[in-house]
């Protein structure tokens, strides 16, 4: 009886791996690849524009902070499961709604973006395999990303779209819609990589389209042709893994 409940478990077990999508298991490889659940045993550190950022998260707890200077004095952020808490010179400061949210939304992005693609098997997610696809001579699975309202945040509606390298499996381009702040699209090719304790976080050039109503899926044509602005680059600096 008891090896016929564990061949059960070993069935079950296969049969759940067989039921993922051919999405899910590229991004489950582009996670690994990454660092997979190395991130969640570590607190990572960086600069970013000027700004001090600290990172811990695993499946059931997070904590965000954001420390820089300001003319009022020394200014920090905290973004917790609690919630969000801003200090100066060790004060806590009351803040109306809408300041907490765009600061919240602010210190939660940094994070997000930093971390990618861990975070991507979040069960908010869903994600879509696109097909094949190659840009500047290499490979690359496409992956689609879009969000269930419930349990995906405030830009539930956002939509993505990952280039994962066939060979590595790490991701090399991403591409993004958004809704705050009037909207628009974006483009982000992945220009260094910080390897660190057996993570990577990556730096990146950050383009944007002249129409910026245009769906997500088209940006990969315009980068090809040249049509992108380089709006800004994505560097993260004095990278450190605790």
């Amino acid at each position: 009886m008891r090896n016929l409940f564990i061949l059960l478990i070993a069935f079950s077990v296969l049969l759940s791996c067989k039921q993922r999508t051919e999405a899910e298991k590229i991004i489950d490889q582009a996670i690994l690849a990454h660092g997979g659940e190395g991130f969640e045993k570590v607190k990572i550190s960086f600069d970013f524009r000027n700004r001090h950022y600290t990172i811990f998260k695993s499946q059931n707890a997070f904590e965000y902070t954001r420390e820089f200077n300001d003319s009022i004095g020394i200014v920090k952020d905290f973004l917790n499961n609690e919630g969000f808490t801003r200090k100066i010179n060790d004060e806590i400061v009351k803040l109306e709604e809408e300041r907490l949210k765009a600061f919240s939304n602010s210190v939660n992005s940094v994070a997000y973006f930093a971390y990618l693609p861990y975070g991507l098997n979040d069960p908010a997610v869903f994600k879509t395999y696109i097909g094949e696809t190659d840009i500047d001579g290499k490979n690359y699975h496409l992956i689609k990303v879009t969000f269930s309202e419930e349990g995906g945040g405030e830009d539930f509606d956002d939509e993505f779209l990952f280039w994962i390298n066939q060979d590595s499996f790490l991701m090399d381009y991403l591409a993004y819609s958004y809704h705050t702040d009037g909207g628009g699209v974006r483009f982000r090719k992945a220009i260094n990589r910080h390897e660190i304790g057996g993570l990577i976080l990556q730096d990146y050039e950050n383009y944007k389209p002249m129409d910026e109503t245009i769906p997500v899926e088209e940006m990969e044509a315009l980068y090809k042709k040249g049509e992108l602005e380089l709006l800004s680059e994505i560097l993260l600096e004095k990278v450190e893994v605790e």
